[in-house]
């Protein structure tokens, strides 16, 4: 693992406040204490050290991050930015919540630590998100109460949304709308479903059709560059696969990673390791340790044959399935949780493999149609990783 960056996916806590029924994770009442986060950031730095690798961040989620009280980031805060100080690093962080619990008595720490930004999730139309015996309807409710809230505070809210059958019914126009227009979000991302961790009905209704999803997705992203994109709406990954194919820097989404395991880990509050939130919490046999029971996060990672499973990854791919795609440099086989919920298996393509690729190909005959008319300048900053959410 080496490079210039590294992601560090922090669970906080296992905890969680709401009941989404379609939830890859398995939760459990633990949260970390300051002592434990200790250890687990000084393991971390000496990793970085070893490797050479400069710019860490951090992405707290959970379970809900926000279940741990400000006063627990403060600490938290102050206790990273010493230990990295002593390194002549800096740390930068990043939040991912349901905002359910958030009211004012977060707006300093989410200022200070998260630089007035913070990334939540809604649906739309919303089938599974849910508070414990209540309905979708009362969580969007809820949802939008403390999104208004967050706002008249200063802070900016990104949205992650994962795409069902109702959204593909509804169609492009109607989502569009009902995201920028009626709730005023100006900065989200599409995200595909998958069935990870223990099966159930829902999860069961989650498979799209791919044609139909493809379809979806070119829609969405031609009304943006007709509506938004020079209005600062961004959405992801249309923005930054603009950005792509116009040669400028691109941050693009975790799936298409060259290889996810050169660039980040996750750690639960049990302090299990695993390549990302999703393995950490629904896959123990994919898990490649536990960093407190190691003496050194290099070693955990070295020594695990887990991980080996994930390196590896990419050359079977390329070898068996990818050699020929024209969007193999892109792509890189897509991402492995998704293909491990499909087929019980890392070593095949991803299940989206179709509709990356027709998509790909939109936005590329987009783009260069754009850049030809001189037309659009999109933006060249997302929400970056925070694609690692699902």
């Amino acid at each position: 693992m080496n490079g210039n960056h590294f992601s560090l996916i922090l669970l906080a806590t296992n905890q969680c406040n709401a009941a989404c029924e379609y939830c890859f994770e398995d939760k459990t009442r633990d949260h970390l204490s300051i002592e434990r986060l200790g250890l687990i950031v000084d393991k971390v730095l000496d990793h970085m050290d070893a490797h050479r690798i400069g710019a860490p961040t951090i992405h707290w989620q959970g379970g809900e991050a926000m279940l741990l009280p400000p006063q627990w980031y403060l600490e938290a805060f102050a206790l990273i930015g010493e230990a990295a100080a002593k390194r002549g690093i800096q740390v930068d962080h990043g939040l991912q919540t349901n905002l359910l619990p958030y009211g004012p008595e977060w707006d300093a720490i989410i200022a200070e630590m998260f630089d007035n930004s913070v990334s939540t999730s809604l649906d739309y139309p919303n089938l599974y998100r849910k508070l414990p015996g209540r309905s979708p309807e009362h969580y969007d409710a809820l949802w939008a109460s403390k999104v208004r809230m967050a706002r008249s505070a200063g802070i900016d809210v990104k949205v992650i949304s994962v795409l069902n059958r109702a959204t593909l019914e509804i169609g492009a126009e109607r989502f569009y709308e009902h995201l920028v227009d009626a709730l005023g979000v100006t900065d989200f991302q599409i995200n595909t479903p998958f069935p990870g961790g223990e099966a159930n009905t829902a999860k069961q209704a989650l498979e799209l059709d791919v044609a139909a999803l493809a379809r979806f997705h070119c829609e969405l992203a031609d009304i943006w560059l007709e509506r938004g994109a020079g209005r600062d709406v961004r959405i992801g990954p249309f923005d930054q696969l603009v950005n792509y194919f116009t040669h400028r820097d691109a941050t693009l989404p975790c799936i298409w990673g060259q290889n996810c395991a050169d660039a980040l880990i996750a750690v639960d509050a049990r302090g299990h390791v695993a390549q990302c939130d999703c393995w950490v919490t629904s896959y123990p046999d994919y898990r490649f340790g536990n960093i407190l029971e190691s003496n050194r996060l290099s070693e955990l990672l070295r020594d695990s044959p887990a991980r080996r499973r994930f390196t590896e990854r990419p050359v079977h791919l390329v070898q068996r399935d990818c050699i020929d795609c024209d969007y193999l440099a892109l792509c890189h086989g897509g991402c492995p949780v998704r293909t491990y919920s499909r087929h019980q298996s890392l070593l095949e393509k991803d299940p989206y493999c179709e509709l990356y690729k027709r998509l790909f190909r939109h936005i590329e005959d987009q783009a260069t149609r754009l850049a030809g008319a001189g037309a659009m300048s999109p933006p060249t900053t997302n929400q970056g990783e925070d694609a690692l959410g699902s």
